[in-house]
């Protein structure tokens, strides 16, 4: 065969496009993203369009598991894994359609991250986009085994290590959460807004003196996630996850207020050096 020929019968090559937002379109994208990024054991029902088994989406499986089901049946996507592709929601579109047809013990150690882009992949397909996440919080991985199932030999060792690494973690709102890492309190809250106009709220919040949870509190930064801003506060470590929830509510009121002013109130000069200074205050949480 010939050099033309060869070329002329070569398999198109398929771009890979990196999707820097990859749950938009879902409602419940700020949870999925803190699921994702922060949050280190929780679980919740997944919305399917179609099909009446029920799948459980998991921060964190066993080996960090791409899906897997238990031996009493039960489905588990998870979303904390050690691969990724272009486009995450992709990763884990096919992960659940491995998962629907899954038998139990059955385990997909990683998600498929080489495979052409079908149609009907993503879980914008697959999910009832407007739907509520109920997210269940735990402070171990014991659902990792079917209830009344004593772990034994490796299963042990590696449930008591990531056991172990659990930082206290509280919901204190869609995509809101209260974390105790070490010797320092935060809360973390991934915002749905644009990060131009949420920067904006923040910086007229900063500079009226409003941008905290009242005393023991201070704004700390922000780090992007998957496309959307995540502001962070440090709190009073003693004080508990409970005494924060009604300060963050009223900083959320606060905020939407501040959204809602944008269009008919562009910022003023102290605004602006406000916004300017968050923008420099950019965090890593890893």
């Amino acid at each position: 065969m010939g050099k033309a020929a060869r070329k002329k019968n070569k398999a198109p090559k398929v771009r890979d496009v990196f999707v820097a937002q990859p749950f938009e379109g879902l409602s419940f994208e700020p949870e999925l993203i803190a699921l994702r990024e922060f949050v280190p054991s929780a679980t919740a029902k997944l919305p399917l369009k179609e099909g009446d088994r029920e799948v459980t989406l998991a921060t964190v499986l066993p080996g960090a598991a791409a899906a897997f089901v238990r031996t009493d049946e039960r489905v588990f996507v998870g979303l904390q894994v050690q691969t990724r592709s272009s486009d995450i929601s992709r990763d884990l579109g096919r992960s659940l359609k491995w998962a629907l047809d899954a038998k139990p013990g059955d385990v997909l150690s990683v998600p498929d991250t080489t495979s052409a882009p079908a149609e009907g992949e993503r879980l914008q397909d697959l999910l009832v986009t407007d739907a509520e996440l109920d997210v269940t919080l735990h402070d171990n991985f014991d659902w990792w085994l079917p209830e009344d199932t004593e772990a034994e030999g490796d299963v042990k060792l590696s449930l008591d290590r990531a056991n172990e690494a659990i930082m206290p973690t509280e919901r204190l709102g869609a995509g809101s959460y209260w974390v105790l890492a070490g010797e320092k309190a935060h809360l973390r809250w991934v915002r749905p807004e644009p990060e131009n106009a949420l920067l904006q709220a923040l910086a007229r919040l900063s500079a009226a003196g409003e941008l905290n949870l009242g005393d023991g509190s201070r704004y700390a930064g922000s780090f992007r996630a998957h496309g959307l801003l995540v502001p962070v506060w440090d709190l009073d470590p003693e004080a508990h996850a409970r005494e924060w929830a009604e300060p963050a509510k009223q900083l959320g009121v606060r905020l939407e207020e501040a959204l809602a002013s944008l269009d008919s109130e562009p910022l003023n000069a102290a605004e602006r050096r406000a916004r300017d200074g968050l923008i420099g205050r950019q965090l890593t949480i890893r």
